[in-house]
């Protein structure tokens, strides 16, 4: 366990459908860093994390939904991919205001896989560098973002990863962001 987050209180926007390790390594690794952590989510109760599309792990017990929060509420914001998480989330309006607060507050935003769906939904990508799940790379160029194909991007605050397979840069990646804080350049 380090402090090198120590004061910093992270969100984690999950629902239903959400990549098993795309939230828990990055929470373990970010909680292990001293952050406190919390699961927002559409409704109170659990919710249920996949790999490859059949269901992984125990279900994980919401903290908060997102009408009881406020980007303001956190330091930082991290985004796990899936298939039908992001989707579901991007259909929810307060769960794309809150995503777009955190820009507008330039505060760190790490988003994996398809993750990214949410932040072309919350029209936050233009003119942004960023990565993600190879299928969804035309929706994020149609939202304004310039794609590469990298395991880690890091453009201002905003973290992209591609899949699993880069979490570990992923996690180190958001990590150092979360530590340094605000950034003027992380905007709508």
């Amino acid at each position: 366990m380090s402090d090198e987050l120590k004061g910093k209180k992270v969100a984690f926007l999950a629902t239903n459908g959400f990549e098993y390790s795309e939230l828990t390594q990055p929470w373990d690794e970010i909680k292990a860093a001293g952050a406190e952590v919390e699961l927002i989510s559409l409704e109170n109760g659990k919710i249920q994390g996949e790999s490859g599309g059949e269901p992984k792990g125990d279900p994980i017990a919401v903290d908060k939904t997102v009408d009881q929060v406020s980007a303001g509420d956190y330091n930082a914001l991290v985004l796990p991919g899936g298939l039908a998480n992001p989707d579901t989330l991007r259909m929810n309006d307060k769960a794309v205001q809150f995503v777009r607060d955190f820009f507008a507050q330039h505060k760190p935003v790490s988003a994996i896989c398809h993750g990214p769906w949410l932040l072309a939904e919350a029209d936050v990508l233009k003119g942004r560098t960023v990565t993600s799940f190879p299928s969804i790379k035309t929706d994020l160029q149609n939202a304004g973002a310039k794609w590469e194909d990298r395991e880690v991007v890091c453009d201002e605050a905003l973290v992209t990863s591609r899949t699993p397979d880069d979490l570990d840069a992923f996690c180190a990646k958001t990590i150092e962001e979360i530590a340094e804080g605000k950034h003027e350049e992380q905007t709508t």
